[in-house]
């Protein structure tokens, strides 16, 4: 054998190695912030459960069996229910993230968090932690003593999905009821099934399978170490605030006035439709953005997004594209600790879809 043939056959050779070889187990670090997963019920049958009460301790015993998948760690950053979540924790909660991945003390991170935000700080996430190793959220829609809870195979799966080298470089997930979703893609969809989240019109990245993750494609390119932004470069626990008005039938430009006064940067508009006003907020928007605050043009609607190029009066709207109402904001509030004007604004959003 020739020693160009020896190179190449030992160069091919590399690229079939695991990124976990020769009995080398994984480190994975499980970060709880409370939700549904960690909540207990008074009655197993019954609805009313009182959420983010469990430890991460209490959590990790509850699955025994993650500890065949990776060696386990546990930090409790909160314990809330995560419609209490705030930019404030999510600045926490990334800094954690960078530094346990910057140190090398893991090789990937669950987030166990409650599903009424989990999209949000998943996508949060997804903008700012500068690593290529798996960030993966999961959480349950059923508390921990419940018939049927669905919370102890959920962070099975995650743990899964964070110890495998096939999950390195595909941003943020989340993993719930088996399937694998893409922070900039999944929503929440339902609002007690186990089968809550979707990604509308996209589908999901892939599943567990046997703890084994299969992926059916790869993520938008826009996220984690790609990203042009980092927690690293975010000074002080807040974003520049931006809010969301709903429009309807008859809708009041009211709110619009109202977040203005309480000083926002800008107002993400979740349209009806194709991101279309009510007589009232379109009357509205000229003036909003002569007085230099940002609007997002955006759709209550779950699939279709709204483009660029669709026809609108006002010169300096912004567009959501295929971004939810509540993704676009946190977009928006992120890129203003960098850029002001609409142009590349615009840019941003369009790239990270």
């Amino acid at each position: 054998m020739t020693v160009k043939k020896f190179l190449l056959l030992s160069t091919l050779s590399l690229l079939f190695i695991p990124a976990f070889g020769n009995g080398y187990t994984p480190r994975v670090t499980i970060i709880a912030t409370g939700g549904t997963i960690a909540g207990i019920a008074p009655s197993s049958a019954g609805t009313f459960y009182d959420p983010a009460q469990l430890t991460v301790g209490a959590l990790m015993e509850q699955v025994p069996e993650i500890r065949s998948k990776a060696s386990i760690t546990g930090i409790q950053l909160c314990n809330i229910a995560s419609q209490h979540m705030t930019t404030e924790i999510w600045i926490r909660l990334a800094s954690v993230i960078d530094s346990l991945f910057s140190n090398d003390l893991c090789d990937g991170i669950v987030v166990t968090h409650g599903t009424d935000t989990m999209e949000e700080t998943a996508f949060f996430l997804n903008l700012v932690v500068p690593h290529d190793k798996p960030v993966v959220l999961t959480g349950s829609m059923r508390p921990s003593n419940a018939l049927g809870a669905d919370g102890p195979a959920n962070l099975y799966n995650a743990v899964c999905l964070a110890a495998s080298p096939a999950a390195r470089d595909k941003g943020v997930m989340a993993v719930m009821n088996d399937y694998i979703f893409a922070a900039a893609e999944f929503t929440k969809t339902h609002t007690v099934n186990p089968h809550a989240f979707e990604s509308p019109g996209r589908g999901p990245l892939g599943i567990i399978r046997g703890g084994i993750p299969v992926f059916f494609r790869d993520p938008g390119p826009m996220h984690t170490v790609h990203s042009e932004f980092s927690i690293k470069h975010l000074h002080g626990t807040d974003l520049p605030p931006v809010g969301i008005v709903l429009s309807y039938a008859g809708a009041s430009a009211v709110p619009v006035e109202a977040l203005i006064a309480s000083g926002v940067e800008g107002i993400v508009v979740a349209g009806v439709g194709h991101g279309n006003y009510s007589l009232e907020i379109e009357a509205a928007i000229p003036g909003i953005i002569a007085r230099g605050v940002l609007i997002v043009r955006a759709t209550r609607i779950l699939c279709g997004g709204v483009a660029s190029d669709v026809e609108s009066p006002f010169e300096g709207q912004l567009t959501s594209g295929l971004l939810s109402p509540q993704k676009v904001r946190i977009l928006l509030m992120v890129a203003l600790t960098r850029y002001r004007d609409p142009d590349n604004l615009q840019r941003i959003i369009d790239g990270y879809q």
